[in-house]
């Protein structure tokens, strides 16, 4: 308990959302700009891939190079399976050409990569193995991805469970979670492929419980990107990089002052929930406020 009370290290979780996705690299962007270091980063679909290169340094301006040419077409190879119709093996020579047959154990950046078990509904956090695995994994959405098999489970999209991997940085160790949020309004892209039916009726099931998960985090950076395709926005790059650096310069401006009232703020969650009286008035409306 009082670890954590002194506890200021940062983490980061980037969330899943297909080629909204470049949005996270303006984050990074921004995190950078501030002089915030991250010492725990955690990822899920499209923010695992960017959560890995960024764990394993591969440098902002390199990350952004990538996407400005990254479509979904360019990650997905047709490869009609029972269990899906394309399979991730154009993201696992993408990844191994940028960080290549690396483990996530042994990134610079303590790692960890969010996927669903398909069979049993489990979420896995993966924080040792492959990284090109995992990766695949955590992006492979159900329907339209073969799953990925590791260590015996079959595993699917990590935004069935988790989408912005939060409580994934919490279990790592990090004392302050930054969350980057994609999907903030729940109006989704006029359809035009089955692909778009099929990622539309997947981002619908996931914000249901993404909400609640949401309240974990100490500073949310949420964006309304529903103008943008899950598919291609490779011409909207900037647009994309300048609304996720944008929405992150703004939050970051509160970190300085969370860190520095954490003590204020740890001491109200234990009144509130060890307390064996009932809190004056003005104690509790100011912890109301504070969001304890």
């Amino acid at each position: 308990m009082f670890k954590k009370l002194f506890n200021t290290t940062i983490g980061l979780a980037l969330g899943g959302g297909a080629a909204k996705g470049v949005a996270h690299i303006g984050v990074l962007k921004a995190l950078e700009d501030a002089d915030i270091e991250v010492d725990y980063i955690a990822g899920t679909s499209v923010g695992a891939m960017i959560a890995a290169l960024y764990a394993f340094k591969v440098d902002v301006e390199t990350i952004g190079s990538l996407a400005r040419r990254l479509t979904m077409s360019k990650v997905t190879s047709f490869k009609l399976n029972k269990t899906g119709f394309f399979s991730t093996e154009s993201l696992r020579e993408l990844m191994l050409e940028y960080v290549g047959d690396v483990a996530i154990e042994d990134a610079a950046i303590p790692l960890s990569i969010v996927a669903t078990d398909i069979n049993s509904g489990e979420e896995i956090v993966l924080t040792s193995g492959s990284v090109v695995d995992a990766v695949c994994a955590s992006a492979a959405i159900p329907g339209i991805y073969i799953p990925v098999e590791i260590n015996g489970r079959t595993l699917v999209d990590g935004g069935l469970v988790q989408n912005v991997p939060i409580e994934a940085l919490q279990t790592a160790g990090a004392g302050v979670t930054i969350a980057s949020h994609l999907n903030s309004v729940s109006h989704y892209q006029e359809i035009s492929h089955v692909l778009d039916v099929m990622r539309n009726a997947f981002e619908i099931a996931v914000s249901q419980h993404t909400q609640d998960q949401l309240k974990e985090a100490d500073l949310l950076i949420s964006m309304d990107l529903s103008d943008f395709s899950l598919r291609d926005n490779t011409a909207r790059y900037d647009e994309l990089f300048n609304i996720g650096h944008q929405a992150a310069t703004v939050q970051l401006t509160k970190l300085a002052w969370y860190k520095k009232t954490n003590l204020f703020l740890y001491i109200g969650r234990m009144m509130r929930e060890l307390a064996p009286f009932k809190l004056p008035e003005f104690i509790r409306r100011a912890l109301n406020k504070t969001g304890v």
